[in-house]
């Protein structure tokens, strides 16, 4: 069956696969249409084939089965057509004047005659050419989406793909749909692969080959935080993608990398004795961050001032004694060029910090402080009673041309006479390297943290090379203050550390463990302690609640907690709003979190009673839905920090629920109660170093819930997949350079 009709609604369109249910106007009668289809225009006419059916809940359905696009051919429907709000400088009062004065020739004017458009009072010329390429930019996007939506493109991605590429789109695909892995966030090899294997790219070409390299390089980067592959390792993981012969790689991979050498995609080079592949970015990366550290260490002015009778004198204002190693770690940032300070809960480095940054602004020394999150430089501040910013935001990150920058970087240093970091163990190479950048000469670099924490999530290994490399001043914390061990949060975090069993007191006030059996039975408590039990006891707002799986999937998953906890919670109720994104559903109220970074996305917040304006919602950052619109398919979300920011449905891919993370998702931050679910996951992820990092982010209380047996096995599993990185090799031949040089000029 055919029928023709105009677009009057677009009640639901899923981002992800282009399913739409779409209100057309089909012979003076209103129908609801529902099947795979690009973006839609109020307005836009529609011929389509298909059939009705009836649905049990929404009635009768014309269901697609193919469609083209026709001219509107109504003035109401070209109204609507213009006033879409997808052309520049059209609104509905403007696309009622042009069409008044053109009629159904509108359309026609605006493609071939746009100056025409002049001749209406209050558009200019300049506005004219506006509409124009308003006009020309929509249609080219739907068709340039429609070809990606051939190949199985979803609708969110055509777009991301189309804003890169625009009106070049068909043709960049059809060259090299390998391509997409580079440029587009979101492609991966699969999605490039299949493309490729519709335009009739061979399976066992050199092209594709290349293309399997570097992927599995940036997979390797971005999934396990490599910079590099050992070159055996690499042919076996690039067969394993590419699912042909040893023999066919073996034959062509010289070839392959030389390719690649040549684009300066990949470089090749030896460590340990052993060649090695990591691609260009990464080795210029870690190559950059040891000149830098290097150059730092090496060239500090030494400072004049008696610094053990300023540590005296905190110490009697606020009334401490610090211990020998504490001291010590004080006065080597006061010598040091860079220093590193690392130590478990309870060691005081916040307290460290503090009198650090008191030590220097006595001295008249400008101290910035910093951290990876927002909790993280929130925490920071109520801390030291000093601002303090995330990474980003002091760098002054924006986004422009589809690219990040940073305001601050080696032509715009920061105007710092002292960097302190904090959580460093969470800083990636590609941001530390931007944040040593943005370093002037002479600044002193001091890096806090926890060495037995979970890495960072992005590439590098930043604070344990810094620490292997044996060329920086390390000040290991490991003495305990006495209120801070009388809390058995840290004993047991220290326990754990050393691969003792946690000590489990029925008098404990912080410290619990609940028994379970299965991982269903783990789950179930977990929603009955934070639904009901824990706000009760420890009088702790829910919102300071939090449930740290290993596992994203299982019964105890962080998926199907999220479910469980979000039906407790947030249950559905009349008049609060909810939209259906994928499997998830987001309702008014829920607890979500970023789950990438987002440079473009803008925001805003109250402060001080000014509205400040900005652009970035980063991987981790943790808020709630204050507002959703179902209608125009969009949702609101407020961060702890107070950014307010809006999400559209493309957007909402990296929103997940947040009433239980996974335990790498919550580095960085801490909750007054930590829930720590127990039961099921590989060996690679039940350990030691993930139930220490887990038990470590709890200020207040902690609730483990398994088997005894269970933590045990965590606990003497000291498995952790070592990383392969450059920076260690490339920061001991910096500092060989300088000595060299420095004996030289001597």
């Amino acid at each position: 069956m055919k029928i023709k009709g105009t677009v009057s609604e677009v009640v639901f369109c899923n981002a992800e696969n282009g399913y739409t249910v779409v209100n057309l106007e089909v012979d003076g009668r209103e129908i609801t249409a529902v099947g795979i289809l690009p973006v839609l225009v109020c307005g836009e006419v529609l011929s389509l084939e298909g059939k009705y059916t009836t649905h049990s809940k929404f009635g009768t359905q014309f269901e697609i089965e193919s469609y083209r696009f026709d001219t509107p051919d109504s003035l109401d429907g070209i109204v609507k057509y213009l006033a879409s709000g997808l052309i520049k400088g059209v609104g509905e009062k403007t696309a009622e004047k042009i069409v008044k004065h053109f009629g159904k020739d509108t359309l026609n004017v605006i493609e071939k005659d746009p100056d025409k458009l002049a001749e209406i009072k209050g558009i200019s010329k300049t506005k004219a050419l506006d509409i124009y390429n308003g006009y020309c930019e929509l249609k080219k996007m739907q068709r340039q989406i429609m070809f990606l939506q051939s190949y199985g493109i979803t609708v969110n991605l055509a777009i991301k793909i189309y804003n890169v590429y625009k009106e070049h789109t068909e043709e960049i695909v059809t060259n090299n749909p390998y391509k997409l892995i580079d440029d587009i966030d979101g492609v991966g090899f699969a999605t490039a692969d299949r493309v490729a294997n519709s335009l009739g790219i061979s399976r066992d070409s050199v092209f594709r080959m290349r293309a399997g390299v570097v992927y599995t390089l940036k997979e390797s980067g971005e999934k396990q935080g490599n910079t590099f592959l050992h070159i055996d390792d690499l042919k076996q993981k690039v067969t394993s993608l590419l699912c042909i012969d040893n023999e066919i790689l073996e034959k062509n991979f010289d070839e392959v990398l030389s390719a690649l050498q040549l684009d300066m995609h990949v470089s090749l080079l030896f460590i340990s004795g052993k060649q090695v592949v990591a691609l260009t970015k990464y080795l210029n990366i870690e190559k950059s961050v040891a000149s830098r550290l290097v150059k730092l260490k090496n060239e500090v002015y030494k400072m004049e001032q008696d610094f053990d009778k300023l540590v005296d004198s905190f110490e009697k204002g606020n009334k401490l004694k610090f211990h020998e190693s504490q001291r010590n770690a004080i006065i080597n940032a006061s010598k040091s060029g860079v220093t590193v300070i690392t130590g478990g809960p309870g060691t005081g480095k916040t307290t460290i910090v503090k009198c650090i940054c008191q030590l220097f602004r006595l001295h008249g020394m400008k101290v910035a402080l910093a951290a990876p999150t927002g909790r993280a430089s929130k925490r920071l501040a109520e801390a030291t009673g000093q601002p303090a910013k995330t990474i980003h935001r002091l760098l002054g990150c924006e986004f422009a041309g589809g690219k990040v920058h940073f305001a601050y970087n080696e032509y715009n240093p920061l105007d710092a006479d002292v960097l302190i970091v904090d959580e460093t163990s969470m800083v990636d190479c590609i941001v530390f390297n931007s944040l040593l950048k943005a370093l002037p000469k002479g600044c002193r670099l001091v890096l806090v943290g926890d060495k037995d924490q979970l890495p960072s999530v992005g590439a590098g290994n930043v604070l344990g090379d810094v620490i292997a490399s044996g060329l920086f001043e390390i000040n290991y914390l490991t003495y305990i203050y006495r209120q801070a061990s009388d809390s058995l949060i840290v004993s047991n975090a220290h326990l754990i550390n050393q691969g003792k069993m946690p000590v489990f007191n029925n008098k404990s006030q912080d410290f619990f463990h609940l028994p379970t059996s299965d991982a269903q039975e783990t789950a179930n408590h977990v929603v009955s302690l934070v639904t009901t039990r824990l706000p009760g006891y420890t009088k702790t707002d829910m919102r300071e609640i939090q449930v740290l799986s290993p596992m994203k999937i299982g019964p105890a998953g962080v998926e199907n907690l999220n479910r469980l906890l979000q039906q407790q919670i947030n249950p559905y109720q009349k008049g609060k709003n909810q939209l259906n994104v994928g499997n998830t559903i987001f309702r008014e109220g829920d607890k979500v979190m970023q789950t990438q970074n987002d440079y473009e996305i803008e925001w805003m917040r109250k402060v001080d009673g000014a509205i400040e304006f900005g652009q970035g919602v980063f991987n981790g950052d943790i808020g709630y839905i204050t507002k959703v619109n179902v209608l125009e398919g969009f949702l609101e979300v407020t961060f702890d920090d107070g950014r307010v920011t809006e999400y559209n449905r493309s957007d909402m891919s990296s929103l997940m629920l947040a009433y239980a993370i996974t335990v790498h998702k919550s580095q960085g931050c801490e909750f007054d109660v930590v829930v720590i679910p127990l039961y099921g996951g590989a060996p690679t992820i039940i350990n030691k170093n993930l139930l220490y990092t887990a038990v470590t982010r709890a200020k207040k209380y902690v609730v483990l819930v398994g088997s005894k047996k269970y933590i045990s096995v965590m606990i003497h599993n000291n498995f952790i997949i070592s990383r392969n990185t450059m920076l260690k090799h490339f920061l001991s031949r910096e500092q060989a350079k300088y000595d060299s040089l420095y004996g030289e000029l001597q």
